[in-house]
């Protein structure tokens, strides 16, 4: 998967410590396990045409998390891009 620039970016992380940068966009939502509005973070993602034929041929996709302890996590399918 390549990183994208999600629409309405806030900030690019990592990046001054020589990762790639990882554009996000800072917002809320409701969550009723955790009472209330919880702040998120939401980055872009383009699967390369093989991944593509893979998604469509039933691949799973796969999170990895650094760490042990992962945070509560959505996925979600953005909206289509514009026509060009």
């Amino acid at each position: 998967m390549d990183i994208g620039m999600i629409e309405g970016v806030t900030r690019i992380c990592g990046k001054s410590q020589g990762f790639l940068g990882l554009p996000l966009r800072d917002g809320t939502r409701l969550c009723n396990v955790a009472g209330g509005e919880v702040p998120t973070m939401t980055s872009a993602w383009f699967p390369s045409p093989d991944e593509l034929r893979a998604l469509n041929a039933g691949a799973a996709i796969h999170v990895h998390i650094d760490g042990t302890t992962p945070a509560p996590m959505m996925l979600s399918v953005g909206p289509e891009p514009d026509p060009v």
